[in-house]
């Protein structure tokens, strides 16, 4: 499958980890309590509504790529990560929407717990590894990235997200998945 991903340029590299300047981009987002492992399957279906054609214009946002036309509304590509965050004590589970889109010309979600908000551009430290989509992985994947970010003199300047790339049918083992951190290079002793 061809699926655009959230554009970036590789600022530093070190084996499984990786900083990275990302373009602004748009994200459909919805909200949703429960566990780190069950907030992604309960948002997934609101998202998916959304981009098969459950909102104002009856547009769908295909899983391939390219855009075209067809009679029951416009297609839009599907891209990747799906992505999950921490958010005032739910899960903000998001789809990254195609570049070729603004804000402006996004279809309206039929579902009012659906948001479109643009993310402006941004420093991100990653760690990349593969397996099950478990908090067990989540945690221990995500320790090792604040630990290399502390290691390597960055500050972190935000909540980490979870990125998955690969539907669930996919085999535990070739997943790709990452933890994604908001970070500077500000030392703690320099000043804003």
């Amino acid at each position: 499958m061809a699926i655009e991903e959230a554009p970036y340029k590789v600022a530093q590299e070190n084996g499984i980890f990786e900083v990275r300047d990302y373009e602004p981009h748009i994200l459909a987002e919805t909200l949703v309590d429960g566990s780190l492992e069950d907030a992604g399957s309960k948002a997934f279906r609101r998202l998916f509504n959304y981009i098969s054609g459950a909102n104002h214009s009856r547009s769908s946002i295909e899983m391939t790529a390219p855009v075209s036309q067809e009679p029951k509304g416009e297609k839009i590509t599907m891209t990747a990560p799906v992505s999950q965050q921490a958010s005032a004590g739910k899960w903000a589970v998001s789809f990254m929407m195609p570049a070729s889109y603004t804000l402006a010309t996004l279809p309206v979600p039929d579902d009012s717990s659906i948001t479109l908000r643009q993310v402006p551009a941004r420093r991100m430290a990653a760690v990349r590894y593969s397996g099950t989509w478990s908090e067990k992985n989540y945690l221990e994947n995500k320790e090792r990235l604040e630990n290399w970010i502390r290691e390597n003199g960055f500050v972190i300047r935000g909540e980490p997200v979870w990125a998955r790339y690969n539907p669930p049918f996919t085999l535990w083992f070739l997943r790709r998945n990452e933890i994604l951190i908001p970070v500077d290079s500000l030392t703690k002793d320099q000043t804003l």
